[in-house]
Formats: C-alpha cells, sequence, structure tokens
C-alpha cells in the first residue's frame, strides 16, 4: 500500500490494496487519495461505482460479442451508428463537463482523443459494410 494513501483497511480490506495502487499509478498520488475519499462512505461509494463499471464493461463486450454473431447488415449498421453517437455524446460530456472537475481536468483531452477514434472506427466499420453492400 502506499503510504500516502494512508490505511484504509477498515473499508476496503486487505484484498483492495492492489485497487488504491490502480488509481495511484493511474492518476497520481494527490489525485488518488482524493478519489478515495476522505470518508468510509465516500469509500463505499466509489467502490460502488467502480463495481457498476466494471459490470458495464462486461455487459458491453458480452452484447459486442452476441451482435458479432449477426447476420443481418441492417443491424450491424444500426449497432454500428449506435455505438458512434454513443461515442460521440461521450467525447461531449467529456469536453463540456468533465473538464471542469478539477481531479479528472488534467486527463479529459486524452480521453476525448480516445473516444473520437473510437468513434471513427466504427464510422469505418460503416463504409466497408456499404462498400459490400453496393458492390
Amino acid at each position: 500500500m502506499h503510504p500516502a494513501l494512508g490505511d484504509s483497511n477498515d473499508v476496503w480490506g486487505t484484498d483492495d490494496v492492489l485497487h488504491e495502487e490502480v488509481y495511484t499509478f493511474g492518476h497520481g498520488v494527490q489525485t488518488a487519495t482524493k478519489l478515495l475519499g476522505s470518508t468510509p462512505h465516500d469509500q463505499l461509494l466509489i467502490k460502488t461505482s467502480d463495481s457498476f463499471s466494471g459490470l458495464l464493461l462486461v455487459a458491453i463486450g458480452f452484447l459486442l460479442f452476441m451482435v458479432s454473431f449477426v447476420r443481418d447488415r441492417d443491424f450491424q449498421a444500426f449497432f454500428a451508428k449506435g455505438c458512434t453517437l454513443l461515442h460521440l455524446f461521450m467525447a461531449m460530456w467529456r469536453i463540456y463537463f468533465e473538464r471542469k472537475v478539477e481531479d479528472l481536468a488534467w486527463d479529459w483531452l486524452r480521453q476525448t482523443v480516445g473516444d473520437l477514434l473510437l468513434a471513427l472506427s466504427w464510422v469505418f466499420f460503416l463504409v466497408y459494410s456499404w462498400r459490400e453492400k453496393y458492390d
């Protein structure tokens, strides 16, 4: 455990030391300390939020896996358009709101570029599928 983060075994337990180290690696010591919260209630809220984020990623992965077996091109095009819009909205969210959060402001530009590149990858998929459809 990082000494700057303090002893938080009362809420996190001994298995969650890795969780603290990931925050420290990703955000730095000062930001990790703020993100981990100062009270046990804050720490519980952050841990719950991270759990739901992980569950959402698993659900999205499972959905992508299922969609990859669908042979209907119209549905795949519809799905790709939805994913493009989702990534564009995420980029807008980061531009208008996340950069205003002091603790996360340093990372908003990199994540916005990532969201735009992911949206562009879905656009390439649409262009490729349109090329196959009209050839």
